[in-house]
């Protein structure tokens, strides 16, 4: 039987797991014991792995069917996966500087991503994730009665459709990741602000402003200024995990309980990631009871 070892990171999420070699096929009784450390810790980092891009495909099913990424292209037709890459001299903005949960905006989002280090710099280019967890039980109880119980309205508009961040002005740069930009980003759904984790079964902040255009039923100044006061809260550095990236990395990390973002400051360097998302689960959206 495979033992593992779980070492919590000194952030407010995150865990290093070793003892396991995704090259080769996990067994079910392992991968129930991965996930329920991704549970508790809702963010795994897995070094010296040394995998395909099947591999990684292979990898991301032990944890769901794998999902769509609607606005990214895959490395190719014959695999989901996609290549997060950046020239050493490429000029274009980082990609995902931003606190987000991904595509939070799709009628069901992706469960967890998966992002596999390739070509690392020797500076920058780290990832923070931020728990949302924990934001929310720290938060102040003016502030927390004032979210519970709202409905956010999402949508990719601001980042994807032709007007946006990654819209047809961002495609005229150098930017070497292949993203589709879409009149179809201006779809609009909606999900619980705060909302029970179906599986740890614990409350958390769902995404955050930028993805979420506004609160149902509120006017649009008013959802503004309380989406900026959430924003301050839950993105503060004492929820924050920094991670690291070395060659032959992978991390796991659970949309539903984090947030995440990029890091640049390594310019003049080449940097590629692998990356695959854990297929959308509609159990995702528990209410706050």
């Amino acid at each position: 039987m495979t033992e593992l070892n779980v070492t919590p990171t000194d952030g407010a999420c995150g865990a290093v797991v070793s003892g396991i070699n995704f090259s080769e096929e996990i067994p079910p009784e392992t991968v129930a014991k991965i996930r329920k450390a991704w549970m508790q810790y809702h963010v795994l980092v897995f070094e010296d792995q040394q995998l395909t891009d099947t591999d990684l495909e292979r990898v991301t099913r032990y944890f769901g069917g794998v999902g769509e990424d609607p606005y990214f292209e895959s490395i190719d037709e014959t695999t989901p996966v996609v290549a997060l890459t950046r020239k050493a001299d490429e000029r274009a903005p980082v990609f995902a500087e931003g606190w987000h949960s991904d595509w939070s905006f799709k009628e069901n989002p992706p469960v967890g991503t998966l992002l596999y280090a390739i070509t690392i710099p020797p500076v920058g280019g780290q990832t923070s994730f931020a728990n949302q967890h924990a934001a929310l039980a720290a938060m102040p109880k003016t502030l927390r009665d004032r979210l519970e119980h709202q409905t956010a309205i999402h949508s990719a508009a601001h980042a994807y459709a032709p007007d946006g961040v990654y819209g047809e002005e961002d495609a005229q740069t150098d930017r070497s990741l292949k993203i589709v930009y879409s009149e179809s980003a201006r779809d609009t759904y909606e999900h619980p602000l705060i909302r029970v984790h179906p599986e740890n079964q614990q409350a958390a902040i769902f995404s955050t402003y930028g993805y979420i255009q506004g609160l149902k039923g509120m006017a649009a100044d008013e959802a503004k200024a309380l989406l900026m006061e959430m924003y301050q809260w839950q993105s503060r550095p004492e929820f924050h995990y920094q991670h690291t990236w070395e060659p032959g990395m992978l991390v796991i990390w659970d949309n539903r309980s984090v947030l995440h973002r990029a890091h640049g400051g390594y310019d003049g360097y080449e940097r590629e990631l692998h990356r695959t998302t854990i297929a959308p689960d509609p159990s995702l959206f528990v209410s706050l009871a």
